[in-house]
């Protein structure tokens, strides 16, 4: 059965629907911690500065080294020397209406890709690393 509402009420009931959605859609961000594709690791994307970057938070798979793994696949060897765990690997994101573009380093590799992140839904963000045209992307999931 479909009830109609006078149009006064249901000018009222859309008004407060979507003063109820609107906050949980604004809500919506890249900021939080993300688990990666592979599993091995939670990165947490936040605020810094005038952009977003994203840091490693925590290890799920302990890397070789152990928890203190050293920046070894860095192509500058002064750099070799930080460790990994609370090192931006996410920098520079800046919003381009639903997307964020900045650039992705990738530890394993010692590489720094130009990158876009996007979300999926609210815990699923799409996060691809780019060389010129051709980019690769891995789905991660919201960590609460």
């Amino acid at each position: 059965m479909i009830v109609k509402l006078p149009s006064k009420l249901s000018a009222l009931a859309l008004a407060a629907l979507i003063s109820t959605t609107s906050p949980a859609l604004a809500a919506e961000s890249i900021n939080g911690n993300w688990k990666t594709e592979e599993g091995d690791a939670v990165v947490k994307i936040t605020k810094c500065g005038a952009t977003v970057c994203g840091r490693i938070h925590k290890y799920l798979v302990t890397p070789p080294e152990g928890v203190d793994q050293k920046d070894i696949n860095n192509p500058n060897k002064k750099l070799r020397n930080r460790t990994l765990l609370g090192m931006a690997i996410l920098t520079g994101f800046k919003s381009d209406g639903k997307i964020w573009r900045g650039k992705v380093y990738d530890p394993k590799t010692g590489k720094t890709y130009r990158s876009e992140v996007s979300l999926n839904s609210a815990n699923s963000l799409k996060m691809k690393g780019c060389i010129a045209f051709f980019c690769q992307g891995q789905n991660w999931t919201r960590v609460k």
